[in-house]
């Protein structure tokens, strides 16, 4: 189980239960590395800025707004969608490389162009494939959230 720690932006009460929005802070590592002056990571980082991202929990712990809170998730769902964002874009490109140097390129006779064209165009459609994968592996992700527990309040 992964856990992350999140503050509680809203809470809606239904009987016993509570239905907890939550937001965390996306945060990379290179604000603690040397080379963070150097890296493309960094410095797409300090470009882009930080993803906040948010989690709906239903829970019968009483939270209130403002609160962090540990949660925690299955790595399953994260592999999964590491694995389809990664290795469909990448099988792509294989397989139009080959594709494009086997089949087409014997019989077009036009060299390398035709090889990186096709591996190209199949490495967007992994690209693409992997988006439309990744959103429903996201919703399952999202439902598999669990409140482990209540922090208190934020420092600042």
């Amino acid at each position: 189980m992964m856990t992350a720690l999140a503050t509680v932006t809203g809470v809606h009460r239904h009987g016993q239960r509570y239905d907890i929005d939550l937001s965390c802070e996306q945060q990379t590592s290179c604000s603690s590395c040397s080379s963070q002056k150097s890296c493309g990571t960094g410095v797409v980082t300090k470009v882009i800025g930080n993803k906040t991202l948010s989690w709906q929990l239903r829970t019968e712990k009483s939270v209130k707004v403002g609160q962090v809170v540990e949660i925690g998730f299955p790595e399953s769902s994260l592999i999964k969608s590491a694995m389809a964002v990664y290795l469909l874009p990448l099988f792509g490109l294989i397989f139009g490389a080959f594709l494009g140097h086997v089949l087409l390129g014997s019989f077009i006779w036009s060299g390398e162009g035709v090889t990186i064209l096709t591996s190209v165009l199949f490495a967007a459609g992994g690209m693409w494939i992997a988006k439309r994968v990744s959103r429903p592996l996201e919703d399952e992700s999202k439902r598999q959230v669990t409140l482990i527990r209540v922090l208190g309040e934020p420092i600042d």
